[in-house]
C-alpha cells in the first residue's frame, strides 16, 4: 500500500488524499473500500443541528464521473464509489496481485493540527476483513497541519499561470 497526504497544507488550498491498495493475498477481495476518519471535527457550539463539522471539504471523490455528465442538480460530490457508510468509499472487487487506486481532491477549511486516519476493508458488510501479511488491519494515518491562510499569489500578465508571491509592482 501507498498512501500520500501533504502535511503542510493552507486554507482554501486545493490538495490531493491519495491510496494504492495492492492486494498480494490469493483470493479476490470482494469490494475494496477505504474510510477515511478525520475529514471532519466534532464541534461542541451549543445548539447545532449536527455537530460534525469540515476540517477539508471533499471536492472529489475517488471513482468515475459520469460521461458524459447528467444534467442534474448535484447532491454529492462526484466520484462513484460513494457508499451509504459514513465517510466510506468503495471500488469494487480487486483481484490478486491487482492495484487499485483512491484519490481524493479535498480543499481545507479549518486551521490547525490534525491526524487523518483511514482504515481499508475488504467490504461493506463487514465479513471481508482486510489484512497484512502479519494479520494486522490495514489502516494508517497523517499528521497534517492546515495554515490559517493561502498563499499569497497572482497571474503572471505575461504568461496567464497563476504564481506564488504578490504581484511585482511598476518602476
Amino acid at each position: 500500500m501507498h498512501a500520500s497526504f501533504p502535511r503542510a497544507q493552507s486554507i482554501a488550498r486545493q490538495t490531493k488524499f491519495e491510496l494504492a491498495v495492492r492486494n498480494t493475498g490469493h483470493s479476490t477481495v470482494p469490494n475494496l473500500a477505504i474510510t477515511v476518519h478525520s475529514f471532519n471535527y466534532v464541534s461542541q457550539y451549543v445548539g447545532l443541528a449536527d455537530k460534525q463539522r469540515p476540517v477539508w471539504i471533499v471536492e472529489r471523490g475517488p471513482g468515475r464521473t459520469a460521461s458524459p455528465p447528467v444534467n442534474t442538480e448535484e447532491v454529492s460530490v462526484p466520484g462513484s464509489d460513494q457508499t451509504a457508510y459514513v465517510d466510506t468509499w468503495a471500488l469494487g472487487a480487486l483481484q490478486p496481485g491487482r492495484t487499485r487506486n483512491f484519490t481524493w481532491r479535498v480543499v481545507p477549511v479549518k486551521s490547525g493540527l490534525y491526524t487523518v486516519h483511514y482504515i481499508v476493508s475488504a467490504g461493506l458488510g463487514g465479513n471481508a476483513k482486510a489484512r497484512t501479511a502479519s494479520g494486522d488491519p490495514v489502516h494508517g494515518q497523517f499528521a497534517v497541519y492546515v495554515a490559517p491562510a493561502p498563499p499569497l499569489t497572482h497571474v503572471n500578465p505575461s504568461t496567464g499561470k497563476v504564481e506564488v508571491g504578490q504581484f511585482p509592482s511598476s518602476p
